[in-house]
């Protein structure tokens, strides 16, 4: 299988950034694409733009912190399309400030939003893929689950139990026929990157489309074969080796 063509997906996030590459690279491939986020305007602007260009796309306001949105939104979703094949976790957020600078509620929320999301989601949508006998969750991890710099704490503390978390339900999942994976993304140009690290070159960044490509890579995989992670960083990474 080389095709996602036909298949309902929801990414989470998937208004802006990696995001919106994730639902632009699915949805030219056929894929009914159903783009969640927490900013009404990113969401009304990428469903218009996917819809123009002729994609199969729908949007729902979605809160991956608030477990009970997500209960809602995911039973929504399966109500109008009978079937969720691939949830993609994206959403997340960060404070890029020291541990003396940051405060409770700021490292709570990158806590929420990026780890507690992905297991909000997964949970909301797992009965169901047991219960069709297939279904595939991608978490988008990153290389700050890999290694640490200063003034991170809260994002590095998220990714590193994002990466945790979707070996852990890996092991789970391949029992009910569900894979999943996590994607190991290097640093990607704007907006995500700018709004934490204002000096960053430009030409040491990545296309997020490349990482998209990634994620339709691991989900074409035959019935068969699962890839539990898999690392995309740019040829000129600063933040891996």
């Amino acid at each position: 299988m080389n095709t996602v063509n036909g298949k309902v997906i929801v990414v989470t996030g998937g208004g802006q950034g990696l995001g919106a590459a994730i639902c632009r690279t699915l949805a030219q491939d056929g894929a009914t694409v159903i783009t969640v986020d927490v900013k009404q305007q990113n969401l009304e602007n990428i469903v218009a733009e996917l819809k123009e260009a002729g994609g199969n796309c729908e949007g729902y306001p979605m809160n991956v912190a608030d477990e009970k949105n997500v209960e809602e939104v995911i039973q929504q979703i399966i109500s109008a399309h009978g079937r969720i094949d691939v949830v993609v976790n994206n959403a997340g957020v960060d404070h890029t400030l020291s541990i003396e600078e940051i405060s409770h509620a700021q490292f709570k929320q990158v806590i929420d939003v990026n780890l507690i999301g992905p297991f909000n989601v997964s949970k909301a949508v797992y009965t169901h893929m047991k219960q069709n006998g297939s279904g595939h969750i991608v978490n988008i991890a990153s290389t700050a689950a890999k290694r640490c710099w200063p003034n991170a704490s809260a994002y590095h503390a998220s990714k590193w139990g994002v990466l945790g978390f979707s070996h852990a339900l890996h092991t789970e999942g391949r029992q009910d026929g569900i894979k999943v994976t996590a994607v190991v993304a290097g640093v990607m140009q704007p907006p995500f990157i700018l709004e934490r690290f204002h000096d960053t070159p430009m030409d040491v960044l990545q296309d997020p489309k490349n990482v998209a490509e990634t994620v339709k890579f691991v989900l074409c995989q035959p019935k068969e074969s699962v890839i539990p992670e898999v690392m995309v960083i740019p040829m000129r990474e600063t933040s891996w080796p």
